[in-house]
């Protein structure tokens, strides 16, 4: 379908003789069609953009070690232990808030060096609080620079994948999470044989180190040529497709595509172009909120339903308070809970590498739904074990294994589906003049729904003891099921500019969904017979 679209747009005399040698190779009746290579230069944008997701999972995972020697080094409650842990969620939203019109004003690449760099102050202001307010601070000025890499990362991997890995290399952010993690679980305990008063600052300031690396590196990455095309840029924006494509004649489908989205003539081939300028933010807003068509409507209520369900099912709940959990299972030693914290983490890390390799080939459907299954099962699991914990007078060997062995399913099963995909659907669903408003949205109601948990978890389970909360994350990730299965369609193999047209008819996506594929057969039964012809 996308070779007989390109077929019939005008192209410049001095492309006729590449273009006809492309469509020659790609024609069904030239020869057997050889399925592309995955594009290396895209894959390493992909890597280095996706990396500023490392700082949000270390933070995470660095906070739920250190939270035990921070708690006993400046003798804080747990209210204001949780509060500490979970606040930069909600300071993170001043960063997502800033970071989609930062984006459109100095590019997708330069907001990545400005995320890192808030970052890195930050990290060295917790290293070296002397109290509970100086580390709040440096909490705040991290929270900024995570709001910030939290949008920007998703968006431009996707602006800038070809769309046959898409969906492989839009993973990366969460990838890049969970290493993050990691890395924050392996500090914890690094650190932990230090001065009390010496290692949870160490934990917390050598998060500043990924930074630098992250800043540095990104200025070997082009430009998202989504954001060329909106600044009129055409030919700096085509170079980039060139090279990010996995073919030209799929960089000038491309490129088609976001010329018309964005408003310049199919014909215009200048190298710079003059673009009008509108009232950005209030047309963007009014189009997203005010006035939006059914299909904007139905792309908001996914965008932000599917971030909304990712926290609220209890993540960051396990993430961060795990050797709380594995001390209410019966593990009391804290170098033992924090190895214990390290096997989630590792957890984590396979299975969402094992995710990225799914995504572009049994589709996103799929793998959210099965995601989600496993996560349920799993809560029930481990509340169920808690509950038996905490009524019996004697230590289980066997619950306290089912215990741990729920916990690490949890995490697997998130990594494997949702926990990805929530970004990566998200960011392929926005129209190109919505995206970047669109996107922070998401990223604004996952970070609020994060901190709500992360706040309010050690209140929660001394109000309804702890199996009780995991039996409400239960109930909550079903609701998350049904409402994935009713109203999310299926997205993989789609072009960015064309996955609007599967939205529009909420609970009745799936006519939509036959329809653009009954147009696509008849697409290739039409170049079947041109080619004869």
């Amino acid at each position: 379908m996308a070779d007989r679209r390109l077929e019939n747009r005008a192209v410049p005399s001095g492309q006729l003789r590449w273009k006809e040698e492309e469509m020659g190779e790609l024609d069904p009746t030239a020869g057997d069609e050889k399925k592309p290579k995955r594009n290396k230069y895209a894959f390493g944008c992909a890597i280095l953009a996706s990396m500023t997701s490392i700082l949000l999972g270390y933070d995470v995972g660095v906070m739920s070690g250190a939270a035990i020697y921070i708690k006993e080094d400046l003798k804080v409650s747990d209210v204001q232990i949780e509060v500490l842990a979970g606040i930069i969620n909600l300071y993170s939203l001043a960063g997502s808030a800033a970071a989609g019109r930062t984006s459109d004003w100095i590019g997708r690449r330069y907001t990545i060096v400005f995320a890192a760099a808030i970052f890195f102050a930050g990290a060295i202001l917790m290293g070296f609080a002397t109290n509970y307010s100086f580390l709040m601070f440096g909490r705040f000025v991290a929270g900024i620079g995570v709001g910030y890499a939290l949008m920007i990362a998703p968006v431009y991997t996707a602006e800038v994948s070809p769309a046959s890995s898409r969906g492989f290399l839009t993973s990366f952010p969460e990838v890049f999470i969970n290493t993050g993690v990691l890395l924050g679980y392996i500090s914890n305990y690094a650190f932990s044989k230090l001065p009390l008063h010496l290692g949870w600052r160490f934990m917390l300031g050598v998060g500043a180190i990924p930074s630098v690396f992250l800043a540095i590196g990104v200025l070997a990455m082009p430009e998202s040529p989504r954001w060329l095309v909106m600044q009129g840029r055409l030919g700096d924006a085509i170079r980039v497709l060139n090279k990010t494509s996995d073919s030209k004649a799929e960089a000038q489908l491309r490129l088609a595509d976001i010329k018309a989205a964005a408003g310049i003539p199919e014909t215009c081939t200048d190298d710079v172009v003059s673009i009008p300028k509108r009232p950005h933010n209030e047309a963007v807003w009014r189009e997203l909120l005010i006035h939006p068509t059914p299909s904007v409507r139905h792309i908001l209520v996914a965008g932000i339903g599917i971030h909304f369900f990712q926290q609220s099912s209890g993540i960051d709940a396990v993430v961060l308070y795990s050797p709380r959990i594995f001390e209410k299972a019966g593990i009391t030693n804290d170098t033992d809970k924090l190895l214990a914290t390290v096997a989630v983490g590792f957890s984590k890390t396979v299975f969402i590498l094992v995710a990225t390799f799914l995504l572009d080939k049994i589709g996103r459907r799929p793998l959210l739904l099965t995601s989600v299954g496993g996560m349920i099962t799993s809560l029930l699991l481990l509340a169920i074990s808690m509950t038996v914990i905490d009524n019996s007078d004697q230590k289980l060997i066997w619950a306290v294994a089912l215990a741990i062995a729920a916990v690490l399913a949890f995490v697997g099963f998130f990594s494997i589906g949702l926990g990805p995909i929530a970004w990566v659907y998200s960011s392929e669903i926005f129209p190109l003049r919505l995206r970047a408003q669109g996107c922070s949205m998401g990223v604004a109601m996952n970070r609020v729904t994060s901190g709500v948990i992360s706040m309010t978890f050690i209140s929660l389970y001394k109000a309804i003891t702890i199996s009780g909360a995991f039996f409400l994350f239960a109930g909550i990730a079903s609701m998350a099921w049904v409402f994935f299965y009713t109203l999310l369609p299926e997205t993989h193999g789609k072009n960015l500019e064309e996955v609007e047209a599967l939205f529009g008819s909420f609970f009745k996506w799936r006519s939509a969904n036959r329809e653009l594929k009954k147009k696509g057969e008849n697409g290739q039964i039409e170049m079947g017979v041109n080619g004869q012809n």
